[in-house]
C-alpha cells in the first residue's frame, strides 16, 4: 500500500503478514481522494477511521493536512501497527481506540467533519452503519459519512444516500445527514 498525495507522498505502508483482510485498492482510494479534493476542506478537519485496519486511510488524510484523525480497530496488532508508523512519520494527529466500531458509536465521543468506514463487506450490521451514525450525532453539521462496501451491498433505499461511487469491486457511498 502506498499513500497517494500529500506530505507523506509516494510512501509505502507494509505491513508485511500482518494484515490478512482486504485493504482498500490503491485506484479506489484514488478514486476516492480525487472526489473529495473536489469537495472537502482536509484543512482543520476532524476525520474517524472507523474499521481502520492497518490506517492505509487514516495515513492519507494525515497527509493531506487534516487537523485530527481517529483511527478505531478492535484489532490490537494492527493498532501497533498503525502507532510503530505514525512514530516513523513523526505524525502526532493520529489518535487510536482500540475499541469494536459499534462501542465507539454508542459512545458518542466527539463531533467528525468526516466519517469513513471500511467493514468486512460480509459484516451483517453494514446497512444499519449509516443509521447508526445518524442517531450517533457524532457527525458535525455539515459533515460527511462515506461507507466502503462491495458491490452486493446497496444503500438505493436510504433516503440520506448522496451518492455512490464504483472502482473495480470497490464500491462507497457517500451520505448526508442534514
Amino acid at each position: 500500500m502506498r499513500i497517494i498525495s500529500g506530505k507523506y507522498r509516494s510512501r509505502r505502508i507494509d505491513p508485511g503478514k500482518l494484515f490478512k483482510h482486504r485493504p482498500t485498492t490503491d485506484r479506489a482510494k484514488e478514486g476516492l481522494f480525487n472526489i473529495l479534493n473536489n469537495e472537502f476542506e482536509f484543512e482543520d478537519s476532524v476525520v474517524a477511521d472507523l474499521f481502520a485496519g492497518t490506517g492505509n486511510i487514516s495515513f492519507e488524510f494525515l497527509s493531506r493536512g487534516v487537523e485530527k484523525v481517529v483511527a478505531v480497530e478492535s484489532n490490537v496488532r494492527y493498532c501497533n501497527f498503525m502507532r510503530k508508523t505514525a512514530r516513523e512519520l513523526n505524525e502526532n494527529a493520529l489518535f487510536l481506540e482500540p475499541l469494536d466500531v459499534f462501542r465507539f458509536i454508542s459512545k458518542k465521543k466527539g463531533k467528525y467533519d468526516l466519517i469513513f468506514a471500511d467493514p468486512p463487506y460480509e459484516l451483517k450490521e453494514i446497512k444499519r452503519l449509516p443509521i447508526l451514525i445518524k442517531e450517533s450525532q457524532i457527525l458535525a453539521e455539515g459533515g460527511v459519512f462515506i461507507l466502503e462496501h462491495g458491490a452486493e451491498t446497496n444503500f438505493i433505499e436510504n433516503e440520506y444516500l448522496y451518492k455512490t461511487r464504483k472502482y473495480g469491486h470497490v464500491n462507497f457511498s457517500f451520505f448526508f445527514f442534514d
